[in-house]
């Protein structure tokens, strides 16, 4: 019997934990969920058998040997920050681990160790990362198969309410991380275009958006994400003219988005004091110059948007101009304005969320130049297998799978893009219903 231990049963863990609990019977695992709410692990374990509810606390340092000891492969669900601790265990322990985070530097350096030790450290194993690395791979070790020149390489990624469930002006509520998102996008962008390195600063990020439209679900609006330069090397694109990765939004999300980014609403750096003092009113005056007019006539013309214009109506409708009182006490700029955002943009009951994805490739074959759009749309169950954590969990599930049952034998820090574990990983989830459509033009 093959033992795995999944640490943390967050929101992203649900189909994971699903997708192994199915897979337990046929092929001869047992599953133990630990978690520091044993009654949220019971919740998502359900009448399962072949599984365990452990309580989990990283600080106790012996009870988490004792637990990965007892395991054959251990996936971390916990906050990206405490990866590389947990992989510390896992090589000292000769255990494979598996994770949906960005190789961090800490994680890098375990490289050799991991080798050594005869285990595979997987990491970018889910949505974005995962999924994106392993359709963009496909696609373009085809494209290199067949004597094509990569010219360019664009994709990006939203997580996004569904349609039927989108009742709001911004056309977004959340299905990850909150801080993320109102974090989302702060330092500069670095992309290439054309040969030339570019850069886009914070302040500017939400003004320069790309459009694109996806058959079937409309148009969506894309700004760049942080550093889309490092992975050309990852990819094996390194000479390729044009590379951008970015993040996908409803259309005006960005336009209105940016007026926070202006005001400095966004900002994580300091706190403000008295803050349970203020309404929502005086909270956004403090960021306005003071002149003739009300605050919202004020803040149109210190930030360039209409007064009664798209944008006005989203600050209107989350009301900040609002009397109502600010709960949180002495909070950062960014955390007063995240618990608002949740407040607002709360997936309800019956709610669904949608995953959409794009890849662009133009690329040189023969003389001819052609483009190839790739895309994927994904809508989840319900507000517990959301897209969200489909597209995360079952990437994880299967590559887990795939390393327990031999078909992957890799070992180091990885990541999905060689074909050893694409091409498997793509095929299972095309069962799944997560499949991408491919459109070549020209």
């Amino acid at each position: 019997m093959k033992k795995v231990l999944i640490l943390g049963a967050g929101r992203s863990s649900s189909s994971l934990i699903l997708y192994l609990l199915k897979a337990a019977a046929e092929y001869d695992y047992e599953i133990t969920v630990a978690d520091a709410s044993v009654e949220l692990v019971k919740q998502k374990i359900q009448n399962y058998g072949r599984s365990r509810a452990e309580s989990f606390d990283i600080s106790d340092i012996t009870r988490t040997i004792d637990e990965i000891k007892r395991a054959d492969l251990v996936i971390s669900m916990l906050p990206a920050t405490l990866h590389p601790q947990i992989a510390k265990l896992c090589v000292e322990n000769g255990k494979s681990m598996v994770t949906a985070s960005y190789v961090s530097p800490d994680m890098k350096v375990l490289e050799a160790d991991a080798k050594k030790a005869g285990i595979i450290l997987m990491n970018e194993c889910g949505l974005d990362p995962g999924i994106d690395h392993a359709s963009a791979m496909k696609i373009i070790d085809e494209i290199k198969e067949k004597g094509g020149k990569l010219l360019s390489f664009k994709s990006y990624t939203g997580g996004l309410v569904a349609p039927e469930s989108n009742d709001n002006p911004w056309g977004y509520k959340f299905t990850w991380n909150p801080r993320n998102v109102v974090l989302a996008g702060q330092g500069t962008a670095k992309y290439i275009e054309n040969g030339k390195d570019a850069y886009i600063p914070y302040h500017k990020l939400f003004s320069r958006i790309e459009k694109m439209n996806i058959e079937g679900y409309g148009d969506f609006e894309g700004y760049a994400n942080r550093d889309s330069l490092s992975y050309r090397s990852g990819y094996g694109i390194d000479n390729i003219p044009t590379l951008v990765r970015g993040t996908l939004r409803m259309p005006g999300y960005c336009a209105a988005w940016n007026v926070f980014v202006q005001l400095g609403m966004t900002d994580d750096t300091y706190y403000v004091t008295g803050s349970d003092k203020m309404t929502w009113a005086d909270f956004t005056e403090s960021f306005i110059p003071a002149g003739k007019g009300d605050a919202k006539q004020r803040l149109a013309e210190y930030t360039g948007i209409s007064a009664k214009g798209e944008e006005m109506a989203k600050l209107e409708w989350l009301g900040i101009f609002d009397k109502k009182p600010i709960i949180m006490k002495d909070g950062t700029p960014a955390q007063i304005l995240q618990a608002l955002l949740e407040e607002k943009w709360k997936l309800k009951d019956g709610d669904i969320d949608m995953i959409v994805m794009q890849h662009q490739f133009e690329y040189e074959v023969k003389g001819k130049k052609q483009r190839l759009y790739s895309s994927l749309v994904v809508k989840g169950d319900d507000a517990i297998h959301t897209a969200m954590a489909k597209t995360v969990g079952l990437p994880l599930g299967i590559v887990t799978k795939l390393i327990l049952n031999g078909k992957i034998n890799l070992k180091g820090v990885c990541i999905p893009t060689v074909k050893e574990i694409y091409k498997p990983l793509l095929n299972e989830l095309e069962t799944l219903a997560v499949r991408f459509e491919e459109k070549i033009i020209g």
